[in-house]
């Protein structure tokens, strides 16, 4: 009777653990999934690498022309304010010529009284003013010591230069800037009256480390961006490499700007992007490239699976690497929903 009764017990253990094996066999098969990764690839190919250095400069005019007045006098007349374009010989202001005219009427009368002494020294000597070829040198300037001759044409041209330089004149097409003087008043002689920009073909002066030196030649693009105006850049060239290193290590840089639209200004603060291209080089987009264990890792794509590739990377850009070990042209990289993805990870191509 005992005996039956452990068999009985065993049958209802036996019964209740397959039942709860079969139960757990069917949660494993619900949770999980059956739905491959979704990721975008790309073939990789030999392409034009640029590469790229990032500076931080200031744009300043081409040509630039501070106007100073030679002598002190009163301004009369200003015929242009700041911001004002101009053409090449347009009046900008004008002094009082009264003392000017006045210096010029003497030193032109002193200068005939000279002539007419001179002229009596020569005839003294025996010679004539009108043939001065005939005179020796020695004989000609001791007349005109004697009679004042070059001290008197010498004032004379002064005054003249004077009056003449009593108005301010453009001395290129451009835009007045730093005019701070009024009319009635005594310019300072110790700052110019204006500033004359032309900035129609500004340069961007900016320095970079001497390490980078073998990266830029005369002639290279650079991509021109001002902080103060977003979503706006310009391009333009390498124009001038200073051939000296300064105390920190830097090199000065020109680049001539093409087609500034009008948008920048003589001193505006830009970043400077400057590109060179390097040649056929293998590079892949930086989204690519997944660090595992502090290694480069970059994924690709073969038969429906990601494959785990360690790689060595060179020289970078702002969109790619240059990949130096560990693919070869016709891989296929993935670049898009590898972030999570482990070797042999079945992957479903979207693109």
């Amino acid at each position: 009777m005992k005996q039956r009764c452990y068999y009985l017990l065993f049958l209802l253990l036996f019964s209740c653990s397959s039942g709860k094996e079969k139960a757990g066999e069917g949660n494993v098969s619900t949770v999980l999934p059956d739905e491959d990764t979704e990721v975008s690839a790309m073939r990789l190919e030999l392409t034009d690498f640029q590469h790229e250095l990032i500076a931080n400069g200031t744009v300043s005019a081409q040509s630039r022309a501070d106007l100073r007045f030679q002598t002190s006098e009163n301004v009369v007349a200003i015929y242009v304010k700041n911001g004002d374009r101009v053409s090449k010989g347009r009046k900008i202001a004008m002094l009082d010529q009264f003392r000017l005219q006045n210096t010029l009427d003497q030193a032109k009368d002193n200068l005939e009284r000279a002539r007419l002494e001179l002229q009596d020294v020569l005839i003294g000597q025996g010679y004539s003013l009108n043939d001065t070829a005939a005179i020796p040198q020695d004989i000609m300037r001791l007349a005109k010591m004697r009679s004042n001759y070059d001290q008197s044409a010498n004032q004379y041209a002064l005054a003249e230069y004077n009056l003449k330089n009593s108005s301010l004149y453009a001395p290129f097409d451009g835009v007045v800037a730093n005019l701070s003087t009024k009319v009635y008043n005594l310019p300072n002689s110790a700052e110019p009256f204006c500033t004359i920009i032309d900035n129609s073909r500004p340069e961007a002066e900016f320095r970079i480390l001497e390490t980078e030196l073998p990266f830029i030649r005369t002639g290279d693009k650079v991509q021109v961006s001002p902080f103060s105006v977003n979503d706006y850049s310009c391009d333009g060239q390498v124009s001038e490499i200073n051939p000296s290193i300064d105390k920190n290590g830097m090199v000065l840089v020109k680049a001539l700007i093409g087609n500034p639209q009008n948008r920048l200004y003589d001193g505006m603060n830009v970043k400077i992007r400057l590109q060179r291209s390097l040649g056929k080089q293998l590079v892949i987009p930086k989204e690519a490239l997944v660090l595992r264990t502090n290694k480069k890792v970059v994924f690709t794509l073969k038969n429906g699976l990601a494959n785990w590739v360690y790689v060595q990377t060179g020289l970078e850009n702002s969109s790619g690497y240059v990949v130096t070990e560990g693919l070869v042209a016709g891989d296929s990289v993935i670049y898009e929903g590898n972030i999570n993805l482990a070797h042999e990870t079945p992957v479903k191509l979207i693109n």
